[in-house]
């Protein structure tokens, strides 16, 4: 977190000595790619969070669900 002093400076600075800081900022940065393995232990865990203990619904039961959303939201 920036400091309340280093914040007023930077509000000082000219429009182009700030663009000028954003830059030296931005090449500070290291070079960071996202692996293949980066991503798939990401979408593992996305999945384990969409686990539940109870089985799909049927198309059937999707149906009635689709269903009734609309009878509640257009007929009352």
């Amino acid at each position: 977190m920036l400091s309340p002093e280093l914040k007023a400076q930077i509000f000082k600075l000219p429009p182009r000595d700030r663009l000028a800081l954003i830059s030296v900022i931005v090449e500070s940065l290291p070079d960071t790619t996202v692996t293949q393995s980066d991503r798939f232990s990401a979408i593992q865990r996305m999945r384990g969070l969409l686990k539940t203990e109870q089985p799909a619904p049927t198309d059937e039961e999707v149906a009635v669900m689709l269903e009734e959303r609309r009878v509640e939201k257009y007929l009352q």
